[in-house]
């Protein structure tokens, strides 16, 4: 069955079977593989790894600090979660992904934080019907992702912790300290955790809306703060791979321009460093200038002119795109992108080929 994003390990099947057949390091309790096979799964292999008849490559699929992944399974290998930090856009999510794909073999187990979550939502719920029916049981129990993992032994995915109220959030301190969850409501109410059982939680702590964390709760997690991409041509990549991946599961089969990508990968570094590649300063928008927002850019903006002129992307449709990701915040961004034209732009124009055509569409920044 096709679906609009197949989880991680749907996705990256055939690379997560020729690991799991090849490997031959030591695995901690419960894990479908070592951690140096979970290493090469998320960075790459060196070489193809036979499986079935064929040579299957190990593509990478982080692009950052490479120290930081070893930490981040080392974590998961230990008793304390991982919380992984850092603005919005920079692969916080696709890397908690990736590691519960890889050691436990599903990256589904998640709980989705909100300003609503409860503690019901956490922990457990009760079937109510069963509940009124034949009062307090395993049977009625509606387990939750945390309860799950804990009883398979897997991880739990929980993202956006901060934007949970912090009573919610310090539910999680006895089981990350213990392990064991108690359910008052049963007789012999007690949950201990599986070996293999661990928690990924994600936090972006620069949106509205984010509640801080306890100190009690911070000292159960080991932090790993996940920086921007500082390197165009690696953010040009990334761009490269996920806009071709994303297409090609929407029915648009086009070829990707490398260097409009590359043009629009510089705009969003500069916008979001405040420096252009010559080193000089400009204003940078209150928008988060991400490699998220950056691909999402070219998407649409492919997607527009394949669905309504029949043709390759065109710099008016990017320059459309790229105001409605540049202008969210407030309105005085759209000053910051019409100097950024009218100043770097404009100068690389007089000489660059494709920069000359983006200054051209100058006139749908408003």
């Amino acid at each position: 069955m096709e679906t609009m994003k197949p989880p991680m390990e749907v996705l990256y099947a055939a690379q997560l079977n020729a690991l799991r057949a090849n490997d031959t390091g030591a695995k901690p309790p419960n894990w479908q593989m070592s951690p140096r096979a979970v290493r090469d799964f998320i960075l790459g292999a060196d070489k193809p790894l036979p499986y079935e008849g064929e040579a299957i490559e190990i593509t990478k699929k982080f692009y950052g600090d490479d120290a930081l992944i070893e930490r981040a399974i080392v974590t998961l290998a230990g008793n304390r979660g991982l919380m992984l930090v850092g603005e919005p856009g920079t692969a916080k999510t696709m890397l908690s992904e990736l590691l519960s794909a890889a050691i436990s073999g599903t990256s589904t187990n998640t709980i989705q934080g909100t300003a609503g979550t409860t503690e019901d939502m956490i922990k457990y719920s009760w079937n109510y019907a069963m509940l009124l029916d034949k009062g307090p049981s395993l049977q009625a129990l509606v387990p939750s992702p945390l309860y799950t993992g804990m009883n398979k032994g897997i991880i739990t995915r929980f993202e956006e912790i901060t934007r949970c109220p912090f009573e919610v959030q310090d539910v999680l301190i006895s089981i990350l300290s213990d392990k064991v969850m108690n359910i008052p409501e049963l007789a012999d109410g007690i949950l201990f955790a599986k070996p293999g059982f661990n928690i990924i939680a994600t936090a972006n702590l620069r949106d509205k809306g984010v509640n801080e964390m306890s100190s009690a709760l911070k000292r159960r997690f080991n932090f790993e703060t996940i920086a921007p991409i500082n390197h165009v041509k690696m953010e040009a990549q990334i761009i490269e791979s996920q806009a071709k991946m994303i297409l090609q599961r929407s029915g648009v089969d086009i070829e990707i321009d490398r260097d409009v990508v590359e043009i629009l990968a510089t705009t969003f570094m500069e916008l979001r460093t405040g420096q252009t590649k010559e080193g000089y300063k400009i204003d940078s928008p209150q928008s988060v200038m991400s490699t998220a927002e950056a691909v999402s850019v070219y998407v649409q903006s492919a997607m527009t002119a394949h669905y309504y002129e029949g043709k390759p992307m065109t710099m008016e449709r990017l320059v459309q795109n790229l105001q409605g990701a540049v202008v969210k915040e407030n309105q005085k961004d759209a000053g910051v992108l019409k100097t950024y034209f009218t100043k770097v732009v404009k100068e690389r124009a007089k000489e660059e080929g494709l920069w000359g055509a983006y200054y051209n569409e100058k006139k749908w920044i408003k």
